[in-house]
């Protein structure tokens, strides 16, 4: 196990964003930046051992700082859209940045995944390699009440695992949905269409033209949504409804808080896969449905539509103003805490 750590530049006013380098000597290797905690690059082996990224994302900090479609990053406050840009936690109406449309998406413009984190490498063992990162997210930043305290952990072990621990306190009530927002294409290029994907969610959310939530839970039984066993994730993405077509949907998994099985991904030209395991009771499935080949990514990789899929752990979409969705409120004297691992691997 091996890990260092370089400058990666600076942002515009000067603060300097240092990339953490972690490495398992089995052909695995994580690159993660102070700046956003974007995952910038991934590689994992294929089935002739041959080592690949596997994740879109750009070689410098500079491209980063020019806008990209949250490439690898870690999102909050709140992961994802609340409608109407406001919510209320114990009769009090909060008013966030409307960044999506009239809803408010993926903690605003000024998100954590726009923010320089506290870095701490962390001491390595025969088994893990691991850098911690911490940011105080103070009271009334994008209109969330509370100074928010959020630590993320990013472990990588020597059985190709990336773990992801967060948690975080506050000191008012405020709400949390912390996701990790990577693009993956276990091919390295091309799209993910071909790409085999099993879900563990029996049941979604459905949601209107804007992707808010209606608040009903429905059974993926007979749609377009249901990989209950798997399927190729192109094999009925023109049938979503979406336009473009492909996924952007929320599964709804347990909610008992366990860390358990999620998804598995399957990519048959690399043998390379995924198996997702979470604490949180939902997942996002993202098929990078709009870009269209104009943005180039690292070594010159060229991203088509469904470039990558998004696997985001998370709570539902609007959860804040749908209280028969798992609770994201969080008040002081409590912790919130999650965890997601991502762990690869092959198959012959």
């Amino acid at each position: 196990m091996k890990l260092e750590s370089l400058p990666f530049g600076k942002t515009a006013d000067g603060t300097p964003v240092r990339l953490h380098i972690l490495r398992n000597g089995q052909g695995m290797t994580v690159k993660v930046m102070d700046y956003g905690l974007i995952i910038t690059e991934l590689h994992v082996p294929d089935r002739d051992g041959k080592s690949g990224n596997v994740v879109l994302g750009f070689e410098t900090l500079e491209r980063y700082l020019q806008g990209h479609p949250a490439f690898g990053c870690v999102i909050g406050r709140f992961a994802n859209r609340i409608a109407g840009a406001r919510f209320a936690i114990d009769g009090r109406e909060y008013t966030l940045a409307k960044n999506n449309g009239p809803n408010h998406i993926h903690g605003g413009p000024g998100g954590f995944d726009k923010r320089v984190w506290r870095a701490w490498p962390l001491p390595v063992t025969a088994d893990t390699a691991a850098v911690e990162f911490t940011y105080l997210s103070p009271d009334g930043e994008e209109g969330y009440p509370g100074n928010l305290l959020v630590t993320v952990r990013y472990t990588l072990t020597a059985d190709n695992e990336l773990r992801l621990t967060y948690r975080a306190t506050t000191d008012q009530p405020t709400v949390v949905n912390l996701t990790n927002h990577s693009y993956f294409n276990l091919a390295g290029e091309g799209d993910v269409l071909g790409h085999e994907l099993w879900l563990a969610a029996q049941y979604y959310t459905p949601a209107d033209d804007a992707l808010i939530p209606t608040g009903e839970i429905r059974s993926v039984k007979g749609t377009a949504l249901d990989f209950t066993t798997p399927r190729l994730i192109g094999e009925r993405a023109q049938q979503t409804g979406l336009k473009p077509a492909g996924y952007d949907h929320n599964f709804v998994l347990r909610s008992d808080g366990q860390l358990a099985l999620a998804a598995r991904v399957y990519e048959p030209r690399s043998g390379r896969t995924l198996e997702v395991s979470t604490t949180q009771p939902g997942v996002q499935l993202f098929t990078a449905n709009f870009m269209d080949g104009s943005i180039v990514g690292t070594g010159g990789v060229k991203y088509p539509r469904h470039a990558g899929f998004c696997l985001e752990t998370q709570h539902a979409p609007d959860s804040p103003n749908q209280p028969h969705f798992p609770s994201v409120v969080l008040r002081p004297g409590e912790v919130f805490a999650q965890t997601t691992v991502f762990r690869f691997g092959v198959r012959q």
